[in-house]
């Protein structure tokens, strides 16, 4: 038994559930399925949309969507909280920089007032501000402590599972800039090595590929296009910008790109895996002796726990 579902919210629950049942749930891509609709005669009800549904699933037609095992769920979940409890945490830091500059005074720059002397900055704060640029300060500097203590914690726990992940720990040692978060990010991400028959598929489902065209036509080209995971296209810019030491390979590419555009610019992820894989072909139809990549469950296999000392 079949079911058919958009991948709208609430799709993660249904599928669960489904599952528990013994019914094999199918997850439609919304845009893809709306584009296979026909030319429509009547109003668009709630009757039409599964009765679409259950017609491209008995033809075989359904654009699916890849649905993860449930651990990887789990760990996109704790990266955009992640992403959301930095985000939220430098924008703190920002509002205390905002209030000093409004009243006259040289705050210690955003990364003083995160990695600083938080006495010497209560110090200023004291001194120069007025009632309410004090008030301002020290309630962000107080949510800033609550959302720090929160990062820290979820921060170890998503290390802990980057280093229980074979995959994650084999990303991290092939893959120069590479760490924990951007490896576990890669394995829930991505979803195994055969989920994508290229690398340049894979750069354009994280959105690192560069448009070349635009519907209204005023945008220029060689632009990200930005369609796809934030929180892996965020830690993946950070990875590529570990090209900026001396000591880094790609180190020599990044000087390049630098002289000929800025800083902001890390190396093209799309040309640099295509460089580390070569033809974007499938590995499963060459017939030059390279060996087969590993099947998707051996990048979300946990690692064994450790033996006890004295063992």
């Amino acid at each position: 038994m079949a079911f058919a579902m958009e991948g709208c919210i609430g799709w993660r629950y249904i599928a669960e559930e489904m599952a528990k049942a013994g019914v094999i749930a199918h997850l439609a891509e919304p845009a893809d399925t709306s584009a296979l609709r026909r030319p429509k005669r009547r109003a668009k009800t709630d009757k039409a949309d599964p009765k679409l549904l259950r017609e491209l699933l008995a033809a075989g037609r359904l654009p699916q969507c890849y649905i993860p095992p449930a651990q990887a769920l789990e760990y996109r979940a704790m990266l955009e909280l992640y992403q959301d409890l930095r985000t939220q945490h430098t924008g703190w830091g920002q509002r205390i920089q905002a209030v000093c500059f409004h009243q006259g005074i040289t705050a210690p720059g955003q990364a003083g007032i995160i990695r600083g002397d938080r006495a010497r900055l209560r110090a200023i704060v004291d001194d120069q501000l007025s009632i309410s640029g004090r008030l301002r300060v020290n309630t962000a500097l107080a949510v800033m402590d609550v959302l720090a203590d929160h990062l820290d914690r979820l921060r170890r726990r998503l290390l802990s599972s980057a280093r229980g992940l074979k995959g994650a720990r084999a990303l991290m040692h092939d893959i120069y800039g590479v760490g924990p978060l951007s490896s576990l990010a890669l394995c829930a991400r991505l979803g195994g090595a055969d989920r994508f028959s290229s690398s340049r598929k894979a750069v354009r489902f994280v959105g690192l590929d560069i448009t070349v065209h635009s519907s209204d036509g005023k945008r220029s080209p060689g632009r990200l296009s930005r369609q796809g995971p934030e929180v892996l296209r965020w830690l993946l810019f950070e990875a590529a910008k570990t090209s900026a030491r001396a000591c880094a390979p790609g180190y020599d590419y990044y000087t390049q790109v630098k002289n000929r555009y800025d800083a902001n610019r890390p190396p093209s992820p799309a040309k640099r895996s295509r460089d580390r894989l070569g033809e974007d072909r499938p590995a499963r139809h060459r017939d030059d002796g390279h060996q087969p990549r590993p099947a998707p469950s051996a990048y979300c296999q946990t690692a064994p726990p450790p033996s006890p000392p004295g063992r």
